[in-house]
């Protein structure tokens, strides 16, 4: 079951455009919770909706890919294919 806040999760990671990325820190804090970072991982690794949305597209604040259901490697070519994220 997913709950009111990961839809709005969701909904927000949907916004980041194709070839950009987000960190989990600043999807918190768009969600209205900026202390959920965490969370957000959580969140993401349960994404029902992938690649709709695109968990692929949230790093780490400090600029480290962070994790991926399919893995670091294929996180790193989608977002070479999308043109971002070296």
């Amino acid at each position: 079951m997913i709950s009111s806040w990961q839809k709005i999760v969701y909904q927000k990671l949907r916004q980041v455009p194709k070839g950009k990325v987000t960190t989990y820190r600043m999807l918190a804090q768009v969600t209205g919770n900026t202390r959920a970072a965490r969370a957000i991982g959580n969140a993401l690794n349960k994404n029902p909706d992938a690649p709709r949305t695109p968990c692929h597209r949230v790093i780490r604040s400090d600029g480290s890919l962070g994790g991926y259901a399919l893995g670091q490697i294929a996180k790193i070519k989608i977002l070479k294919k999308e043109g971002g994220g070296d």
